[in-house]
C-alpha cells in the first residue's frame, strides 16, 4: 500500500460522496473501500473511466454486449494479478427488495418437489419395462448426462444471474425472444387444468381409505358388473378369464370417474360433484401454501418433499417380502438389449428423462430467482437432478415388487399384470395389490397421502412459475397485491379443470396430457436454448457465470448447450412429429378430430412466440436493421436484475 497519498484525494473523495447524498434524498450509491489503494482506484475509474458512474446504477453493473457483467478490462484484472483489490458496490434505491429464500434447503426442497413428481412413480416404471428393462438404464443416463443435466443447470443459471421470471428475464438477454415467455405462462395454465384434477381423484381414494374393508377389492357394491372377479390374499383359487374385471378397475372407471356414463368426448356429460369439491380442496391448499410467496411454499416442501420418500421406503420394504416380488423386479430389470437396436427406445428415453427434469416449464427460473446471487447453483443442478433421476428407479423397485406379487396372486405373467399405463398403474393396479395386503386401510391412506403431496409439490413450482413472471412484469401494479392476483389465478385454473372433472373427464386428461404440453414445452425449450447459446451468445453467458459463481463452465456444458441440446430437442421433436401417439384411453380411440383439437391446443401456446416477434418489431422506431439489432441486444439498463445486492468483484 502506498502510504504517501495525499490528502486531497481522500478530501475530493468525501466531498463527492457528501453530493451525491443531497443530491438523492431517497436512494444513495455508496462506494467504499478497504484500503487506501482501493479509494485512489475508485477516484481513477470515476475521474478517467469514459463509463462515468451514474446516479442510477454502478459502473459494474453495467453489461456490455461483449461481456459478461463487466467490462473487459476490468474482468482480466480481477483474473490476473498476485494482489487483486476489491471493490464493494452497493445500491440502494426506493423498490422493494426481491424476496428470497430463508434457507438454502427450503430451495432444494422445492426443486427435488417439482422434479420429482407423479411421473416418477408411474411413467418410469412403465416405459423402462416396455422399453428393454435394465437395458433402457444406458439411454436413460446418456440422454441425462448430454440433454437433461445441462438444459436444468442453464435454467437455474439464468434465473439465479438475472433474478427474474420467465417474461422479463428475456429483457435481458435476447428482447425478440420474450413470447417465449408468454408461451410458458399459457402452457402452465394447461398442465393446471388436468394435473390437479389427478390429486382429486387421489384424495377421492384417500377418502374412501377410513374404513376397515376397502371399497375397491370387492364386487358386491352398486357399480359393479358381473364380469367383477375378487381376489384376496386369503382366496387365491379364483379363476381369472379374459373377460374378466377387477373391482379396482370398476371402482376407478364406473364409481370415480363414471367414464360409461360418456359416450366420448363429443359429448362430456355434466361435471361430478364428489370431484369438483375434492379438486376444490386440492386449491384451496395450493392457495394458502403460495399466497406468501417463497417465505410460505418454502416450509410447507419440509413436509411435501420429504413425507413422500419416507412413504416410498415403507411400501418397498412392503414390497419386496410380498410372495412372489422378486419375480417383478426381476422383470423390471432383465436387460433386452435388442432394444437398443430401435428408435423407440431413444425417443422414450428423451422424452423420460426431459419431462421427468422439467425444464422450459419457467418453473427453475422462478425458483433461483430467489437465490442469493453467488449460490452455488452447479451444485445445485447436479444433486437435484441426481436425486430426480435416483427417485425415478427406485419407484421401479417399488412398483414391480407390487406387480410380482399380483402375477403371483392371479397365476399370471408379470406383463398381463403391468398392461395398464399412466394414472391407471396407481389407481387400478397398485390399488388393487394394496387392498389385497394386510393392513391394507393404512397402506392405502399413506400411498395416496404421498400421491397427493408428490402432485402438492408440482402445482406449487408450477403456479410459482407463471406468478413470478407476471409479478416481475408488473411490479409496480402486482407486487402489493400478491394475494389477491394468487387468487385469481387460482380460480381461473379451477375453471378451467372443470371439464375434467365431467363423466367423460378422463379423455379431456389424456387429451391435455399428449398434445397440450409436451410439444409445446419441447419447442419451447429449443427456442430457449437457441436464443441464450447462439443470439446472447456463450461467451456472455459464460461470463456472467463467472462472475456468478467463480468459474467458468467447462468445455462439456459449452458443446452441450451450442450442439447438443438444441440436437437432443430436435430429435424428440422430430420423432414426435414422425410418429404421432395413438391416443387411447379404456378401450377409447380417440377419433380422427380429436387429433387436430390437440395440434390447436398446442399451436394456441407456441403462437405467443412469432406473435410478440412481430409486435415488437413493429413498434420499435428506426430501420428495420437497426430494429433488428435492437430485438437481439439486451435491453440498455437491464442486464441486471440484483442490483440491490451487494457484489464484490475483483479489479
Amino acid at each position: 500500500m502506498e502510504m504517501d497519498q495525499p490528502m486531497a484525494i481522500r478530501e475530493n473523495y468525501q466531498e463527492e460522496i457528501e453530493s451525491r447524498e443531497e443530491s438523492k434524498k431517497n436512494g444513495s450509491l455508496l462506494l467504499a473501500g478497504g484500503m487506501a489503494d482501493g479509494m485512489v482506484a475508485t477516484q481513477e475509474r470515476t475521474s478517467s473511466s469514459p463509463e462515468q458512474v451514474s446516479d442510477d446504477y454502478p459502473t459494474s453493473s453495467t453489461q456490455t454486449p461483449a461481456g459478461g457483467g463487466v467490462s473487459g478490462g476490468a474482468r482480466d484484472r480481477g483474473c490476473g494479478g498476485a494482489y487483486p483489490r476489491m471493490l464493494m458496490v452497493q445500491q440502494t434505491s426506493l423498490e422493494q427488495p426481491r424476496e428470497t429464500w430463508d434457507k438454502k434447503m427450503d430451495f432444494l426442497l422445492s426443486v427435488i418437489g417439482y422434479a420429482v413428481d407423479l411421473g416418477n412413480v408411474w411413467r418410469f416404471p412403465y416405459i423402462c419395462y416396455q422399453n428393454g428393462g435394465g437395458a433402457f438404464l444406458l439411454p436413460y443416463l446418456l440422454m441425462a448426462v448430454f440433454g437433461g443435466v445441462p438444459l436444468f443447470y442453464m435454467e437455474l443459471a439464468l434465473g439465479q444471474f438475472h433474478r427474474s421470471g420467465c417474461i422479463s428475464v428475456w429483457r435481458h438477454i435476447c428482447p425478440i425472444f420474450k413470447g417465449i415467455g408468454f408461451a410458458i405462462c399459457v402452457i402452465a395454465l394447461y398442465i393446471s387444468f388436468y394435473y390437479n384434477t389427478i390429486m382429486a381423484w387421489a384424495l377421492y381414494y384417500l377418502l374412501s381409505s377410513f374404513r376397515s374393508t376397502l371399497p375397491w377389492i370387492t364386487c358386491s357394491n352398486s357399480w359393479n358388473t358381473p364380469s367383477c372377479t375378487p381376489y384376496s390374499h386369503t382366496n387365491v383359487n379364483q379363476s381369472w378369464y379374459n373377460t374378466s374385471t377387477s373391482p379396482s378397475e370398476e371402482f376407478f372407471i364406473r364409481y370415480v370417474l363414471q367414464v360409461h356414463r360418456s359416450p366420448g368426448l363429443h359429448h362430456l356429460g355434466a361435471v361430478s360433484w364428489q370431484l369438483a369439491l375434492c379438486l376444490l380442496v386440492i386449491f384451496i391448499v395450493v392457495y394458502f401454501s403460495i399466497w406468501k410467496g417463497v417465505k410460505t411454499s418454502g416450509k410447507v416442501v419440509w413436509v411435501t418433499a420429504t413425507f413422500p420418500y419416507l412413504v416410498l421406503l415403507v411400501l418397498l420394504v412392503r414390497g419386496v417380502t410380498l410372495p412372489g416380488a422378486w419375480k417383478g423386479v426381476a422383470f423390471y430389470l432383465k436387460p433386452d438389449w435388442q432394444k437398443l437396436l430401435t428408435t423407440t427406445i431413444w425417443i422414450d428415453a428423451a422424452a423420460q428423462i426431459f419431462f421427468s427434469l422439467g425444464p422450459g416449464f419457467g418453473v427453475l427460473l422462478a425458483l433461483s430467482s430467489y437465490n442469493p446471487f453467488h449460490n452455488n447453483c452447479y451444485r445445485d443442478a447436479l444433486v437435484t437432478s441426481s436425486v430426480n433421476c435416483l427417485t425415478s428407479f427406485l419407484s421401479g423397485f417399488v412398483i414391480f415388487s407390487v406387480l410380482g406379487y399380483m402375477a403371483e396372486m392371479r397365476q399370471q405373467g408379470v406383463e398381463a399384470v403391468a398392461k395398464n399405463a399412466g394414472p391407471s398403474l396407481l389407481f387400478i393396479t397398485y390399488a388393487e395389490a394394496i387392498g389385497n395386503m394386510p393392513a391394507s386401510t393404512f397402506f392405502a391412506i399413506i400411498f395416496f397421502l404421498m400421491i397427493i403431496m408428490l402432485g402438492l409439490d408440482s402445482t406449487f413450482a408450477g403456479l410459482e412459475g407463471v406468478i413470478t413472471a407476471i409479478l416481475d412484469e408488473f411490479p409496480h401494479v402486482l407486487v402489493k397485491r400478491r394475494e389477491w392476483f394468487v387468487l385469481g389465478l387460482v380460480c381461473v385454473c379451477y375453471l378451467g379443470a372443470l371439464s375434467t372433472l365431467t363423466y367423460g373427464g378422463a379423455y379431456v386428461v389424456k387429451l391435455f396430457e399428449e398434445y397440450a404440453t409436451g410439444p409445446a414445452v419441447i419447442a419451447v425449450v429449443l427456442l430457449e436454448v437457441i436464443a441464450v447459446s447462439w443470439f446472447y451468445g456463450m461467451p456472455r453467458f459464460c461470463s456472467d457465470l463467472h462472475m456468478m459463481l467463480g468459474f467458468s463452465p467447462g468445455w462439456f456444458w459449452r458443446v452441450c448447450w451450442v450442439a447438443i441440446c438444441p440436437t437432443f430437442l430436435m430429435f424428440i421433436i422430430g420423432s414426435f412429429l414422425a410418429f404421432p401417439p395413438e391416443v387411447k384411453l379404456f378401450n377409447y380411440l380417440y377419433p380422427p378430430w380429436t387429433t387436430a383439437i390437440g395440434y390447436c391446443i398446442g399451436v394456441s401456446s407456441l403462437i405467443c412466440v412469432p406473435a410478440y416477434m412481430v409486435y415488437y418489431l413493429l413498434s420499435t422506431p428506426g430501420t428495420l436493421k437497426q430494429r433488428l439489432l435492437k430485438s437481439i441486444t439486451p435491453e440498455p439498463g437491464s442486464e441486471r436484475a440484483h442490483r440491490s445486492t451487494i457484489i464484490a468483484n475483483a479489479v
